[in-house]
């Protein structure tokens, strides 16, 4: 008997939560990779014409910037903007994962079983509104994502030679495993790999248009690449930045319109993870490192490549900083020579270190469980990757990259909204990227219990 009522009140909670889901207005959130605010807040200043964003911006709230997260990078950010909490709850401490030995081929943190807390995704579903993402960090194998295409590669960066059945790949990560059957014949070829060029997210928005055409979800997530990848080769607010973002721009029209003919009442959410710095000086950190035998380099099969053969500290590199990992924290030996090597670092200025973090500031701060220390550069200095050397060397050209500590005002990162429920012309001022997350689970009518932060008063 109690067996019998336990399960109708269930049943009872679960039906109330799909009926104040039903009520809710759907939302597509959709992440522009890179994009400081002042893009849009300032479009004229840049000569930048943004119709779409800048009527966002007009008809609905904004931040002035956004606080991230320790480490201002693409999937710590992407994942703290679903889940509301810092990196070091939900699991995902950086873009690749530490791999001592570079023995891994640069694995990123592609899986959603990697995340330790609830989702948007999750709450959405558990409420009964469908989902649906395409191309958004850490989301292979997300069961909570009705309908998705996670983002995955097999090789990073431009290809040009791509291989054609990495398309065929993307189709067996998808699921249900029909979906490309189903979209493929509306949206065209999805792209080979991880296409972070314009005509890489071109795809995703033909994708996400026929998605919002034939399945209609309540909660969509799509990220868009190709603003960051235009700001790391020639800098924020070059000429091919600003071109990019125009073109983006026209892709968030045309997903704006597809998401109101759906439901006149929905909301559209733009966002970015970070924003971004000119750089000007690669430090090479492994390289005291290898000096100070706390890593071990010998080469590869070749003969000649340098090969990380054995380590006992070694630095994670995450951008504008990189966690100091220690394989045993226990042996004050070991710690007496990372200090050492630490404050030698930090007292030549010509090393570009603002400061070096403990293990309780960097707590504090909710990035890099597993590290001893940190190392947080200066703005313009950036972790190389060369185990022979100079320590520091010059970068030629006009590059551009994030991972700096997010109270660097260039590494604020966006947030506008629009639609119902939605006030007109507010302006929220600078905001923690933590109150994103149960901002969006508001308006879907559902909650993330995880969530410590209090939502955005977006709403009249």
């Amino acid at each position: 008997m109690l067996r019998g009522i336990v399960d109708w009140m269930r049943v009872g909670a679960m039906c109330l939560a799909c009926a104040v889901a039903a009520k809710a207005a759907p939302v597509l959130m959709i992440s522009i990779d890179g994009m400081k605010p002042e893009y849009v807040t300032k479009a004229d200043e840049h000569g930048l014409k943004l119709p779409t964003l800048r009527a966002i911006l007009r008809e609905g709230a904004h931040a002035e910037g956004v606080v991230g997260v320790w480490p201002t990078v693409t999937y710590p950010s992407h994942t703290t903007l679903v889940t509301g909490v810092w990196p070091a709850e939900h699991g995902i401490a950086s873009n690749l994962q530490f791999d001592p030995l570079q023995s891994h081929d640069g694995a990123w943190y592609w899986y959603a079983s990697q995340i330790k807390v609830p989702t948007l995704w999750t709450a959405a579903h558990k409420a009964g509104v469908k989902t649906a993402s395409i191309g958004w960090p850490v989301s292979v194998g997300a069961r909570d994502v009705d309908d998705l295409i996670p983002e995955f590669w097999r090789y990073y960066g431009a290809n040009t030679q791509p291989n054609p059945e990495d398309r065929r790949l993307m189709a067996a990560l998808a699921r249900p495993e029909t979906l490309f059957d189903e979209l493929e014949p509306t949206a065209g070829p999805y792209m080979m790999g991880n296409d972070t060029r314009l005509e890489g997210d071109e795809a995703k928005t033909r994708y996400a248009l026929a998605e919002l055409q034939l399945h209609k979800p309540g909660l969509m997530t799509l990220h868009l690449s190709s603003l960051d990848e235009a700001e790391h080769e020639h800098g924020p607010f070059s000429a091919e930045a600003d071109a990019t973002l125009e073109a983006i721009d026209g892709m968030v029209g045309r997903l704006r319109a597809a998401a109101l003919a759906n439901d006149p009442d929905a909301v559209v959410v733009v966002v970015s993870d970070h924003g971004f710095e000119t750089i000007t000086h690669a430090v090479n950190l492994a390289i005291p490192f290898i000096k100070a035998g706390l890593v071990e380099v010998g080469v590869n099969a070749d003969g000649k490549t340098p090969q990380i053969k054995s380590w006992t500290a070694e630095p994670w590199m995450s951008g504008g900083m990189a966690a100091v990992v220690v394989r045993d924290a226990s042996n004050a030996e070991t710690m007496a020579r990372v200090h050492a090597l630490l404050d030698a670092l930090k007292r030549d200025p010509a090393n570009g270190v603002a400061e070096v973090l403990d293990k309780k500031e960097i707590a504090r701060r909710g990035g890099f469980p597993e590290a001893e220390s940190l190392i947080v550069f200066k703005p313009g200095y950036y972790t190389g990757a060369a185990l022979v050397g100079e320590l520091v060397t010059e970068i030629k050209g006009s590059r551009g990259s994030h991972g700096f500590t997010p109270e660097d005002p260039q590494m604020r990162a966006s947030f506008f909204a629009a639609g119902k429920g939605i006030a007109a012309g507010r302006d929220l001022g600078v905001v923690d990227m933590r109150r994103i997350a149960p901002t969006v689970a508001g308006l879907l009518g559902v909650t993330l219990p995880t969530a410590k932060a209090e939502p955005l008063a977006v709403k009249p």
